[in-house]
């Protein structure tokens, strides 16, 4: 009786936190959708910010967000997805000397990478893209600096994803004379895309929401002109709800509320496209 009641009591207590974690964020978001539905409009979205944020719209926004997780996509994905293959295809931790140091090495690397604060990547970037290589503060120097910001969570989900593919797919391929790298490429990679949209889901939501990497090396509070090429500076909707956030203006507000909406939206969006990429592969590569 004893054990019975032990085991309701927890679950009772898994079921809270869990009902904890679904009401912290229906409140978060209805709160955001409640302030600020009654702001979007077509010319919020369409137009330029006008009177120092008090009318107009987001437009110069949206753009530059949709840029930047452009750009994190185009150089995180190709690096964090060719990193986990040589991790679980190529590295042997079994071998001795310098490949089994190595290997190790990188796995450590990746772990401690996923840990670092924001912050200190904004700094990285900084220092090394916008001063050291010359880039000035821009798109292409933010994007890099997201995407090393992001590269870790794609390398762990992508790792983790090669390695749950059967041993028996590497090894039926390989017996019909494909090499490593077909059988990589033609049945490894594809029969992994689940797993690795995963990571690029997530990834995709922390590089939309981050400030600090940001306001070191490229974005702008109010630029009346849309980026022209990757050395431009740009505007960014999460740069734009903090630097709206420090006026302590209540007639900035509806604009923060717009803002926070929209971006909530981008990132739905974001996500919604990939979810239905990594079920389309998900019912096409079973085993």
């Amino acid at each position: 009786m004893d054990r019975l009641l032990k085991q309701k009591l927890l679950f009772t207590l898994f079921r809270a936190c869990a009902i904890m974690v679904v009401l912290t964020l229906v409140i978060l978001v209805g709160y955001v959708v409640i302030n600020g539905i009654g702001v979007i409009s077509w010319s919020f979205i369409t137009e330029f910010p006008k009177d120092s944020f008090t009318a107009g719209g987001i437009f110069p926004a949206i753009v530059g967000t949709i840029y930047l997780i452009g750009l994190v996509l185009i150089i995180a994905v190709p690096i964090g997805v060719f990193t986990a293959v040589y991790v679980v295809e190529y590295s042997n931790p079994k071998k001795s000397g310098l490949n089994r140091i190595f290997y190790r090495m990188l796995r450590i690397v990746i772990t401690n990478l996923a840990g670092v604060p924001s912050i200190v990547y904004g700094l990285l970037g900084f220092g090394a893209l916008v001063i050291f290589f010359n880039l000035g503060l821009s798109l292409i120097a933010s994007g890099i600096t997201l995407a090393f910001l992001v590269l870790p969570l794609i390398i762990t989900a992508s790792r983790e994803a090669i390695e749950a593919v059967p041993r028996s797919v590497r090894e039926a391929s390989l017996a019909l004379g494909a090499t490593k790298w077909q059988t990589i490429r033609s049945h490894v990679l594809p029969y992994s895309v689940p797993g690795i949209m995963t990571g690029v889901i997530l990834s995709l939501s922390r590089a939309a929401g981050e400030t600090a990497p940001i306001l070191l090396t490229g974005a702008v509070v109010l630029k009346q002109t849309l980026p022209q090429s990757i050395f431009d500076t740009f505007m960014a909707l999460p740069y734009q709800l903090f630097a709206l956030a420090m006026q302590f203006s209540e007639a900035t507000r509806p604009m923060q509320y717009g803002s926070a909406l929209v971006l909530l939206m981008l990132v739905v969006g974001m996500n919604l496209i990939a979810i239905l990429v990594r079920n389309k592969y998900r019912a096409k590569y079973r085993w």
